[in-house]
């Protein structure tokens, strides 16, 4: 079974500093960013869900032409599913930018 807590190297992580801020024999320690991320940059990531959202809205559409023109490898139930998997992806993708409006304007409230 893997663990839950993520591994990291903390004493390699420390870097001692030029500033004399030594307390009772322990170093400063300064923690920087090792790890690299996974994924790209954010405009990478939101132009991808972007993406796989239109492909979830049109599947609906798409397996529903299939199914009026004859095609015996989509069913029904197929377009039922699908239209339930955009219904969620319209939900999830509403939720997101209300979230991301309540953060904009948590934001500009903030005074500088």
């Amino acid at each position: 079974m893997t663990s839950f807590y993520p591994n990291y190297d903390l004493p390699a992580r420390i870097q001692h500093t030029k500033l004399a801020t030594e307390f009772g024999g322990i170093p400063s320690a300064r923690m920087d960013r090792v790890e690299t991320p996974s994924t790209g940059d954010f405009k990478t990531v939101f132009s991808g869900l972007v993406e796989n959202f239109n492909k979830e809205l049109n599947a609906p559409d798409n397996l529903l032409k299939d199914v009026m023109s004859g095609n015996k490898n989509v069913d029904v139930h197929d377009v039922m599913i699908a239209m339930s998997k955009s219904e969620i992806s319209v939900n999830v993708a509403t939720t997101a930018v209300g979230k991301v409006i309540q953060a904009y304007d948590r934001i500009m409230q903030i005074q500088v």
